[in-house]
């Protein structure tokens, strides 16, 4: 019997154009395999609900968008027997590049006729789920910069960074996890469940989405001639071998700052209070991965 997928496609992620989308689809996908059908989302959350009625009718539900399309399809098939599929067409794309997955439509559905499939974990941040990386500080003031620029894709990104770290305060935190609490002041505190940020910036290198931990990067304030080596480190997988930078493991963190301020899943931002609680929830979601990219690529 042939499986059916639901394509869930978010027409404005990214910076290129979904027209021809379809027409791939038609012409790639294993039709001894699959039928399918096309959903184009037309406002922000609404792939979560239409993920979450795809479970009684679709074995499969394809995320085609960025890391927030993702985000919004995996919140509605976590705890489910409904297989997530990924089709990266955002600026970012994370968890897609933490999965090895190629960003080449084409080679996308090859991976998805393939249809490998692991169950990840994923996390939660203050009850919203994650399955890429959340954090606060410095990346979510960031996050929030960048989701009301008008011009989207990684220059974009790189700009708000460079014009605006050297103004921008460290808050002072209170971090408790299982080894016990203690204060700090820190530029930013990212918890990874994946590796990256999105486009191969790697602020939690050591990470696994099936290990069943979350990845502490805590980067402290630092000089403006730190900068140039820490950034060259995030994208060579070596950040955590910086000075300014301290990483490890836990399975649940709870955190309280000085005052309200942003914090982000998965790159989206949003206004939380002081305290912030970050959990681990194992193998809640099944994904299809590139099986090929196993063996030398870490999830």
């Amino acid at each position: 019997m042939k499986k059916k997928i639901l394509f869930v496609v978010n027409p404005v992620s990214g910076t290129s154009s979904k027209d021809k989308l379809p027409e791939i689809i038609e012409s790639d996908l294993d039709h001894s395999k699959f039928e399918y059908q096309i959903r184009w989302t037309e406002y922000a959350g609404q792939a979560t609900g239409i993920a979450k009625a795809a479970q009684d009718h679709y074995d499969i539900v394809v995320a085609a968008g960025g890391d927030g399309t993702v985000n919004e399809v995996a919140r509605g098939l976590i705890h489910s027997d409904t297989v997530m599929g990924i089709i990266p067409c955002g600026s970012g794309n994370g968890l897609a590049r933490h999965l090895a997955l190629p960003v080449n439509i084409k080679e996308s559905i090859n991976i998805l006729n393939a249809c490998d499939i692991h169950e990840i974990d994923y996390g939660t941040i203050n009850n919203y789920p994650f399955f890429c990386t959340c954090g606060m500080g410095f990346d979510a003031y960031i996050a929030e910069e960048f989701a009301q620029a008008g011009k989207r894709g990684p220059f974009t990104y790189v700009k708000k960074i460079m014009t605006d770290w050297l103004n921008y305060k460290p808050d002072m935190y209170e971090i408790t996890d299982e080894k016990g609490s203690r204060c700090m002041k820190a530029f930013l505190i990212t918890i990874g469940n994946a590796s990256e940020y999105g486009n191969m910036a790697y602020i939690c290198p050591k990470a696994s989405i099936c290990d069943g931990l979350l990845n502490v990067t805590i980067i402290r304030p630092f000089k403006f001639s730190a900068a140039p080596e820490m950034t060259f480190q995030l994208f060579k997988k070596t950040i955590d071998s910086n000075p300014n930078v301290e990483t490890y493991s836990c399975k649940h963190i709870h955190i309280r700052r000085s005052q309200p301020g942003y914090i982000h899943y998965d790159g989206d931002p949003i206004m939380a209070g002081e305290d912030i609680d970050i959990a681990i929830h194992e193998k809640g979601i099944k994904v299809i991965v590139n099986s090929k990219d196993l063996c030398k690529h870490k999830i």
